[in-house]
């Protein structure tokens, strides 16, 4: 049986499309799911924002869910890496609710916890996948693929090829950028020249860590 945080966020579903993630939406929600207001304020103490928010992290959750019954043994890395942008835009389902909260995120009030959420998300990917990255790379990851999967959504919103075969074909072309700028720095590397050139920037990235706090996405207690 749902409790009562996820009958609070299934109730509000139905209402978003046509209230957004709004107080009206809560309101709503809080009367459809029979929850006591003062229950629902403690679980949500910014109501429909909340809600939001746990909408955007049950997508994640059911991402890895997916990620973890997948068979992936065999595949190329940028594929795994396209398989699981796939599947968390796949667990969102409803692209309305997904489009409200993009318009919400997007408000100066809401657009650093929107970025955080992304971030998150990103997170969670490379977590999923094995990345045990320590260094500037931690941050150079999470930052592309923040990119990649927030313009992957964007397009899919107004996708309306069978399938969505569009938006594959587009989150596909994405990764191939990425790609094409690891290959170049593995060029740079393989250079004498190039490498020499880029010893001293390179010495100071190298001082760059992983986040420790415990309140950071991929910090120290949410690494695997």
């Amino acid at each position: 049986m749902p409790d009562t945080a996820d009958r609070l966020l299934d109730a509000a579903l139905s209402h978003v499309p046509f209230d957004g993630w709004s107080e009206t939406t809560f309101r709503a929600a809080v009367q459809d799911a029979g929850v006591d207001r003062t229950v629902a304020r403690a679980l949500f103490p910014r109501g429909a924002v909340d809600l939001a928010v746990a909408y955007h992290r049950r997508g994640d959750a059911l991402m890895l869910e997916r990620i973890g019954a997948a068979e992936m043994d065999g595949m190329r890395f940028r594929d795994k890496v396209a398989f699981a942008v796939r599947a968390r835009i796949e667990a969102a389902e409803d692209r309305e609710a997904v489009r409200r909260g993009t318009t919400l995120f997007a408000l100066p009030l809401y657009a650093a916890e929107g970025a955080k959420l992304i971030w998150g998300t990103a997170d969670a990917i490379w977590r999923a996948l094995g990345d045990t990255s320590e260094d500037v790379n931690w941050y150079t990851k999470r930052a592309t693929l923040s990119g990649v999967y927030s313009s992957t959504v964007l397009f899919w919103l107004g996708d309306d090829s069978p399938g969505h075969e569009a938006t594959w074909a587009f989150l596909d072309r994405r990764i191939e950028d990425v790609m094409r700028i690891e290959k170049m720095k593995a060029g740079v590397r393989d250079s004498k020249v190039l490498s020499a050139l880029a010893a001293g920037p390179v010495r100071i990235l190298d001082m760059v860590k992983a986040p420790k706090r415990d309140d950071l996405p991929g910090g120290s207690t949410t690494r695997g």
